[in-house]
């Protein structure tokens, strides 16, 4: 394996505008925000004053709770330790509970977190920074993570829904199987047949299951598996959760920077709601109020003001944030100082900056993780007989495609050549034309334009006719297009991790993590 080539996000088109901005510091009050040695040190000051020892307390506690029935590292317990100290912090990321982990890009954004964690450990000796994958194990739609994909194959589970998806238990195991007629001839075609078998067995939890595969993959690494959905956790945020049912206060607070982001880059990630809670039962359902009653919509109960309150304080399990008020969750319970996440993501976290001010938590760095793309020699060799280079497939390949069609193109060339003269002509004749009346300077304005239309005709029907004609490097254009971008979409998105490593096994991720990049938001592209 070897790196060929790290795009930085600023060079790629898909790339929001809002993420580049804010890369390159240009969304005022988020400056402070971005990724650098002199921001991670002012934030652990900012943490330092705000976390107590009991916060430590109970989140060690907790951790060495929900992760007992692991087979933990020597360095996984070290750091569970190390939280109850106040030189240690966390950088987290945060994913759903897709089936065996779903897009690969879940192993890229735990990867960049534990390398984050011992870059600031070679800059910063005196403190210990512990990395952190939060399960999104209260989200309840199932039908989002029921599933992955590999080169060949789709794999789905089908089981009851409604409710948290981490509770979920494992009864359908039918794509084990035929995922082992799939990988038992690959190198590492066993060892990833054994994680599935033990992470799905029959009467698991998707949260159990998703805990011991991440512990399979990482706990060398030292990473620590947290749990949202826990009683304890959720004792530390009950006020935040009381000012939020009483109060609204994250809607009231995020406003002016939701009408901020949306007046500058069009349409917000997630828009705050009044409640931004979930109830927890056998289902998770939105709390609303009508100014009277609180109900859980879509089901017959309903509270007083009293009553929720005092729900609340005997049952803070029961109550579940959304996606804008878990950020705030994270914050709360950890230590943290940085979130690593995909770019939509950062676009929801960056509503929230008011609404941590009002709480008196410390906003965090936000770093949007590192892209990775693994492309075959075959598929390089293919790209560069074709005089084309990788970063072509990051822009708009349609117009390459049709630059690639027309490359050397004589009708082309006299087309061009006749209608740069065109121009020319018409420039001189408009100057002219101004010297007389204004209707007659309009006409000629208007011929300038009719002309060159016809030239945009002749150029659109040479295309069509270039594409019919070579039709055969049409064909090899869009089968490259399809190597780089399986099912029109980021490899990352789309293939599992077990693609990559039944060929590779943990040499793979050690290749990942060698070549991730820390200081930068980076496409790394790397030759198999």
């Amino acid at each position: 394996m070897k790196t060929i080539n790290k795009i930085s996000f600023q060079n790629i088109e898909s790339i929001p505008q809002l993420i580049k901005d804010f890369l390159n510091q240009k969304i005022e009050g988020f400056e402070e925000n971005t990724f650098s040695l002199d921001h991670v040190i002012k934030q652990i000051h900012l943490k330092q004053n705000s976390f107590t020892q009991n916060q430590r307390n109970v989140l060690s506690e907790t951790l060495e709770d929900q992760l007992s029935g692991l087979d933990l590292s020597s360095r996984q317990k070290e750091n569970i330790e190390n939280l109850k100290l106040p030189n240690a912090f966390t950088i987290t990321t945060g994913h759903q509970l897709n089936l065996f982990s779903g897009p690969v890009f879940f192993v890229y954004k735990i990867l960049q977190t534990i390398k984050t964690c011992s870059y600031l450990k070679e800059n910063f000796p005196d403190f210990n920074f512990i990395p952190v994958y939060w399960m999104a194990s209260e989200d309840h739609d199932f039908a989002e993570i029921n599933h992955f994909k590999t080169e060949d194959n789709y794999y789905e589970t089908n089981e009851k829904s409604g409710g948290a998806v981490g509770r979920i238990k494992i009864n359908d195991t039918f794509f084990i199987s035929e995922f082992e007629k799939e990988f038992k001839d690959f190198v590492f075609g066993t060892e990833l047949i054994l994680m599935l078998k033990e992470a799905y067995k029959t009467g698991n939890t998707l949260t159990e299951a998703i805990k011991i595969l991440v512990n399979r993959l990482f706990s060398e690494f030292g990473l620590l598996i947290l749990d949202g959905d826990s009683k304890e956790l959720k004792n530390e945020i009950k006020q935040t959760f009381k000012d939020e049912l009483l109060h609204s206060s994250l809607y009231k607070t995020s406003k002016e920077k939701v009408e901020f982001l949306t007046e500058k880059y069009g349409k917000v990630q997630v828009n705050p709601r009044e409640i931004n809670l979930f109830y927890l039962s056998e289902t998770r359902d939105r709390i609303d109020f009508d100014g009277n009653k609180y109900s859980i919509v879509d089901k017959n109960i309903q509270f007083t003001q009293e009553e929720i309150l005092n729900e609340l304080e005997n049952y803070p399990e029961k109550f579940s944030p959304n996606a804008l008020m878990r950020p705030v969750y994270q914050e709360t319970v950890l230590p943290n100082l940085a979130y690593i996440g995909g770019n939509a993501e950062i676009m929801y976290w960056l509503e929230l900056k008011d609404y941590f001010s009002k709480i008196n938590i410390p906003f965090p760095i936000l770093i949007p993780r590192n892209s990775m793309l693994f492309l075959k020699e075959k598929t390089l060799g293919k790209i560069e007989r074709l005089h084309l280079k990788i970063e072509d497939f990051f822009q708009n390949f349609t117009t390459i495609t049709n630059n690639k069609i027309l490359e050397d193109n004589p009708v082309l060339a006299v087309l061009e050549e006749k209608e740069n003269f065109l121009i020319n002509n018409f420039s001189e004749l408009k100057a002219l034309a101004e010297t007389t009346e204004k209707s007659f300077g309009n006409m000629v304005k208007a011929e300038e334009v009719r002309q060159l239309k016809s030239f945009k005709r002749m150029k659109k029907r040479l295309l069509h006719a270039e594409k019919i004609k070579q039709n055969e490097m049409l064909e090899r254009l869009e089968n490259l297009f399809l190597d780089v971008h399986p099912s029109k979409n980021w490899q990352e998105r789309v293939y599992n991790f077990s693609v990559f490593f039944a060929d590779h096994g943990y040499s793979w991720l050690e290749t990942c993590l060698e070549e991730m990049e820390i200081t930068e938001s980076k496409l790394i592209i790397v030759a198999i």
